[in-house]
This record gives C-alpha cells, sequence and structure tokens, in this order.
C-alpha cells in the first residue's frame, strides 16, 4: 500500500560525505530530512578527496557534478615513482578524462561538506546530536524509531551514514564481524605549495607510499600510507614522516617541512572483507564505510559512498513500495562496492610488498606495464570510474541528460 507523502520522512545519522549527498538526494525527491550528527560542527575530518569521474556523475544528480568539474586543478602528466625518483609508470590526466568521460577531481573535503550542506533546508542537519537505532522498523509496516538526547524521531526511513565502526550496522546485523584491520596506517596533510614545480605523483616504497597532488587554489594534498602495527598512531606525526618519508626525492621532504604537526592527520585502516547480508533491513538502509569500509589504494571510498546515497535515493521514492526499493538498493550495490573493497585489498597487498626481491619485481612489472601504454595502467579503474547513475543527469552537455542511464554493474 503506498506510504503518504505527509508522513514521508527520512532521518540520516552522519553527516559526512555519503550522508550529507543521501539527504541533499531525498530532500531533492521529496523526502523530509532531518540529518543527527554526534559531532559539534560539521567541520569533516579529512584532508583531500579525489573525485573520479563515477562520483561526478552521481553528483551531477543533485546538480552539483559541474561545480566540482570546475575545481580541477590541471595535472598534465604524472605516474608513479619510486623512492629514488625514477618515474616506475607514467599517466596522462588528458588520456583518464577521454577514457573515463571526465578528470579526476582533488578537493579539500571541508569544500564538498559545504557545498553539500548548502543544498540542504535550513535547519535539517542538527550538530551536537547523536542519534541511536531503537527500531529499524518494518517496510509496509511500523515506522523506524531514532533516539536523540532531544528524545526519539519516528522516520519513514533510516539511514545509516555513521562511518567505518557504525553503530546502526551493528544494531542491523549483530552477527557479523564488522571491519578488521588492513595492515597499514595513513597520514593526510594540505600545505603551501613547494617553490618548484612538481609532477603529480605516486611513490611506492618497501611497504608504504607517498602521494603529492595539487589543489585547485593552490595548495597541496598529500597522503602517505605504511605497513605497521595497528595502534601506534600516538607521539609527532611530522616527525613520524621525516623518518619514514624524508630521504624520498623531491619535493616530498619540503612537503613534510611545511606540515604543521597539529594538522597531520594519521589513521590506521580498517576494511569489511567480509559482505554484509545486505545494506538494509526493515526501514533502515547503510550508505559508505558503514556498509562496506575499504582500504584507499583506489580512491573510492568516497566515491562508493556518493553512489550508494543517489542510488538509494533513486530506489526510495516518499511514496511507494519501500521494502521493494530497498531489496532493489541493496541487490544493486552490495556485489559491485564488494568488488572495489576486494580490488582495492588486492592494491594494497601489492603496496605492502617490503623484501627487496619483491619490490624489484614489483617495480619492473610497473615499468613494463607502462611501456605498452597508458591504457593498460587505466584499466585498473575499468568498471569503476566509468559508471553511471540509473537516474537522468541534469549537468549541462551531459550526454545523458534527456534519458535514464542504467547502473554499470561491472
Amino acid at each position: 500500500m503506498p506510504e503518504a507523502r505527509a508522513t514521508a520522512r527520512a532521518v540520516v545519522v552522519g553527516s559526512g560525505i555519503g550522508g550529507l549527498t543521501a539527504a541533499v538526494a531525498l530532500s531533492r525527491r521529496g523526502w523530509h530530512v532531518t540529518v543527527l550528527e554526534r559531532a559539534a560542527s560539521l567541520e569533516p575530518v579529512g584532508a583531500g578527496i579525489g573525485l573520479a569521474p563515477n562520483s561526478q556523475r552521481a553528483l551531477d544528480v543533485i546538480g552539483l557534478g559541474d561545480e566540482i568539474r570546475d575545481l580541477a586543478a590541471w595535472q598534465g602528466a604524472g605516474g608513479m615513482r619510486n623512492p629514488a625518483g625514477r618515474w616506475l609508470a607514467r599517466t596522462d590526466a588528458a588520456a583518464a578524462a577521454e577514457r573515463f568521460g571526465g578528470p579526476l577531481v582533488l578537493v579539500h573535503r571541508a569544500t564538498l561538506v559545504d557545498r553539500l550542506a548548502r543544498r540542504l533546508p535550513e535547519g535539517a542537519v542538527r550538530t551536537g546530536c547523536p542519534g541511536e537505532l531503537a527500531d529499524p522498523g518494518v517496510a509496509g509496516g511500523r515506522r523506524a524509531r531514532v533516539t536523540t538526547p532531544d528524545g526519539e524521531i519516528e522516520a519513514d526511513l533510516v539511514i545509516g551514514a555513521d562511518g567505518i565502526h557504525s553503530a546502526l550496522r551493528r544494531s542491523l546485523f549483530p552477527r557479523h564481524p564488522g571491519p578488521a584491520y588492513s595492515g597499514f596506517t595513513t597520514w593526510r596533510l594540505v600545505v603551501p605549495a613547494p617553490d618548484a614545480p612538481f609532477a603529480p605523483h605516486e611513490t611506492w616504497g618497501p611497504g608504504s607510499l607517498w602521494g603529492t597532488q595539487p589543489l585547485k587554489d593552490g595548495r597541496i594534498y598529500a597522503y602517505a600510507a605504511a605497513t605497521a602495527p595497528a595502534g601506534a598512531a600516538a607521539g609527532d606525526q611530522k616527525a613520524e614522516l621525516l623518518r619514514r618519508f624524508g630521504q624520498w626525492h623531491d619535493p616530498i621532504p619540503a612537503v613534510i617541512a611545511a606540515a604543521d604537526p597539529a594538522e597531520v592527520l594519521r589513521n590506521d585502516v580498517h576494511h569489511i572483507l567480509e559482505p554484509l547480508p545486505a545494506f538494509h533491513r526493515g526501514r533502515t538502509a547503510l550508505v559508505g564505510d558503514a556498509a562496506h569500509a575499504m582500504a584507499p589504494t583506489l580512491g573510492q571510498g568516497g566515491n562508493q559512498a556518493i553512489e550508494d546515497a543517489i542510488v538509494l535515493a533513486h530506489h526510495a521514492p516518499p511514496t511507494g513500495d519501500l521494502g521493494t526499493g530497498l531489496t532493489s538498493y541493496s541487490a544493486e550495490r552490495l556485489p559491485r562496492t564488494m568488488a572495489v573493497v576486494r580490488k582495492s585489498a588486492r592494491v594494497a597487498r601489492l603496496m605492502a610488498l617490503s623484501g627487496t626481491p619483491a619490490v624489484a619485481v614489483r617495480e619492473t612489472l610497473m615499468s613494463a606495464v607502462s611501456r605498452l601504454g597508458p591504457g593498460l595502467v587505466l584499466r585498473t579503474f575499468d568498471g569503476i570510474a566509468d559508471w553511471r547513475p540509473p537516474q537522468r543527469t541534469y549537468a549541462a552537455g551531459a550526454q545523458d541528460v534527456h534519458e535514464e542511464q542504467p547502473a554499470a554493474r561491472r
């Protein structure tokens, strides 16, 4: 039986990128949306995020894609290097854009969060207000219930966007083992550009990597990863970066030197290798890391969260059969995201190689693949970056502006 529009209330728990994208997409479909955020403000934890063409097309659905594309920094030629500076593989931003329909856009997370939040009705986001799932509800039956410090909220739809250690996921699937430590830790920082120009690069060393990429505003987004025991993130992280990467090729030492120690972020990486039974139960659905946390080695964590949000809104109209819609959401998203989780884990294992012979073989293979052409390097993202949303998109000049496009399920 159709659910009345007057009762079409959605509650999103978590105001990260996936949660805010879901809130905007649902609001545009006619839902009354409330976002609950535990933190006192919307200032995001993190530095930069790379938005690939797949998530840009998803953002087209809510009218944000072109704004994001305008933030693209010209990247030109770049590629992968070893710590001494030797190029192992060359990539070309233009070739990637031609293959996948657009460039990779690096933005500060705060920029993306701000652009999303501005598209929500005033008062939709409640900060300093954690939400706990009291009842996931029954599709076609009783409404879901979320407990907050201000009282209980009944909702026709609840979205769990509460991150890797999601309390909503544990409520829905208490027997699932949850995330596991991946074996490595990461650092992220944003600094002023060094004086000397450089080509964007990702540098792989024994059990470690470093990336240096430009932002449109002239700053540099840098990231690093290394195998390490879990829970070893205490102490001066700028000093730790200097110890691990200070002897690597330019501009890495200068980038580290420019960092404010208080703004170097370090996080152990956890991922969910065992799939959930579904991404929903009752009237409650999961998006982003809450559903499928993955290693950052393909840069797809935030991109897949954006995809989730747009596909969820597509399958959850404010009137209609919510049960069928959420079942379709799980069926569409679970196999795709878990394929990306597994692929990210394989790249992480390749990065974790640390023995001299293994690293030498890895460098030889990278160089050989690069010599055979950029298409082989870019093929890693086939079936990922070429995804299209199931809805119409509204970007000016988009090829699919007047017709429905099936989501890629490769």
